[in-house]
């Protein structure tokens, strides 16, 4: 075989490794270092996540392999860790079902699960010695590709995002001791698409934070949680972005539109833009869009800004973009979240100087590099961004849409106007953090 067949056949053979690698769409991992499960494959502690891998643990993951020798492979060995690991599969587009097994046969476990960039799953699973708990979520996966050949625009900062790579990645945060963990492509799931700016997208890195990267944390399976918000956008930007088309072409009947602008669009200045003009055009097109595909549209007012006028309450800085929202949602005869409103009461609930603690505001040397006060009045914190999210499931409740009855049973009742407390709310931090200020204000 002469060198041109040679290499004509390897990358023939490549394309089609990659093509298999990435069709894979369930996967059910048996961790440790002892017998392997039947119908399982076997995860041993330096099983890596490599080119041309499917599967392994990922970014450097330090764990330690159990083994307690008992008859049961699934749940009498693992791994374990106290600090954040992480471990990727190799998975094409859609929604899958993440089932993991957690628990030690000798020590306590507590342990919490993020997906992707951040988004919060499971909250503070704790085992007792010899306890097992299984636990079920959905992860939504996407890519670029739009029917018709066309891509989503990303953003410089959005090409290494793990929400856009080609597998689905789990951070694992606390004492955690995995046993097994099954992952598989499920169909039958009410999809939530959000479109949104920086107050909504799945931020990557510490300390920044947006309500939809929380809000998974509140749904049982049956719903899923896609996020295609990003910073600096405006209802415009999102739509040159083709990021509706993008949402539009994988939405199903029933499926959900959350849309959240404002802050953005709040600086076009041109003839036709405002509240009342092209903001509110644009709105009605989200919302006739979503429409014609059977989805089912959910307007949602932009959230406060930290901005305590003289007397110590928050003051509006977003003009009518509030009320333009209102005033559509009602025309339009949509369900309308005001979360505008909600923040503005769980600001003034917390006072000026508490509600920094919901915000970006850090002294210098909190994080690596900084050598500088961080001072964001915009951007939210992970403790700020749970509480958002809370405000927008009680949005979510008080207008009876049909996603209320995949609510977890363990969730509390929220009044904005009595936030968790702060000092108490506690957070596991994710390894990577940057100093940088999302687009927008």
């Amino acid at each position: 075989m002469n060198h041109k067949k040679i290499f004509l056949f390897s990358a023939f053979a490549m394309y089609f490794s990659n093509v298999l690698l990435a069709q894979q769409t369930s996967y059910k991992f048996d961790f440790g270092t002892g017998k392997t499960a039947k119908g399982y494959l076997n995860i041993l502690p330096e099983t890596r996540f490599e080119e041309g891998k499917k599967y392994g643990f990922d970014f450097n993951a330090k764990v330690e392999g159990l083994n307690h020798n008992g008859k049961n492979a699934l749940t009498t060995e693992g791994v374990k860790s106290e600090k954040p690991f992480y471990f990727s599969a190799a998975v094409p587009e859609g929604n899958y079902q993440v089932t993991v097994t957690l628990g030690d046969e000798k020590e306590p476990t507590s342990t919490t699960i993020k997906a992707e960039s951040r988004r919060l799953m499971l909250e503070n699973v704790n085992t007792k010695p010899g306890q097992f708990i299984t636990k079920s979520f959905i992860v939504n996966i996407k890519d670029r590709n739009i029917s018709g050949g066309q891509v989503v625009a990303l953003k410089p900062r959005e090409l290494t995002k793990l929400d856009w790579d080609d597998k689905l990645t789990l951070e694992f945060d606390g004492r955690t001791v995995l046993a097994a963990l099954e992952i598989k492509k499920v169909e039958k799931q009410i999809t939530v698409f959000l479109a949104g700016n920086s107050t909504v997208v799945n931020q990557e890195d510490e300390p920044w934070a947006s309500w939809g990267q929380m809000i998974p944390r509140f749904f049982k399976p049956g719903v899923a949680i896609a996020n295609h918000a990003e910073s600096g956008l405006t209802l415009g930007s999102f739509m040159g972005s083709k990021r509706l088309s993008k949402v539009l072409s994988v939405m199903k009947p029933g499926d959900y539109l959350f849309v959240e602008f404002g802050h953005n669009d709040q600086k076009e200045k041109g003839p036709n833009d405002g509240p009342y003009k092209s903001y509110s055009e644009r709105l009605r097109f989200f919302i006739s869009e979503a429409k014609k595909k059977g989805g089912i549209p959910v307007i949602v007012t932009s959230t406060s800004r930290r901005a305590f006028d003289s007397t110590g309450k928050i003051q509006n800085t977003l003009g009518d973009f509030p009320d333009a929202a209102r005033k559509v949602a009602k025309e339009e005869n949509v369900a309308l979240i005001d979360l505008n409103n909600m923040t503005a009461q769980l600001f003034n609930a917390l006072g000026e100087e508490q509600s920094k603690k919901a915000l970006v505001h850090y002294p210098a040397n909190s994080y690596p590099g900084q050598d500088k006060p961080l001072a964001d009045n915009t951007h939210f914190n992970p403790y700020g961004a749970y509480e958002i999210a809370k405000c927008v499931i009680l949005g979510i409740k008080s207008q009876k849409l049909g996603l209320v009855k995949y609510l977890v049973d363990d969730l509390p009742d929220f009044d904005p106007a009595k936030p968790d407390d702060p000092l108490v709310w506690k957070w596991p931090e994710s390894p990577g953090s940057s100093l940088v200020k999302p687009d927008g204000n």
